[in-house]
């Protein structure tokens, strides 16, 4: 029998709340450096960008993302908002 996709929720909410927990705290982050110096902290995961160039196309591709404390906690609030949702 095939599983419903209500068991598992919809994928696109979990997305657009990790989103916004994220952006948020990363501005809350922001905001609150000059104050709490600790909460400027950064650590850059990431693939650096690279391209493949076969002459008639060319693909160049990469992601960075930058976490600083307030950002976890606004992806995990985010996480834990979808799970209650």
């Amino acid at each position: 029998m095939a599983k419903s996709f209500k068991n598992y929720g919809n994928v696109w909410v979990l997305v657009l709340l990790l989103l916004v927990g994220g952006l948020t705290g990363s501005a809350i982050g922001n905001a609150l450096a000059p104050v709490l110096p600790w909460l400027g902290t950064t650590t850059t995961i990431g693939l650096k960008q690279f391209t493949l160039d076969l002459q008639f196309f060319s693909l160049t591709f990469g992601f960075t993302f930058a976490l600083n404390p307030l950002t976890a906690l606004g992806l995990i609030l985010g996480y834990f908002i979808y799970r209650r949702v």
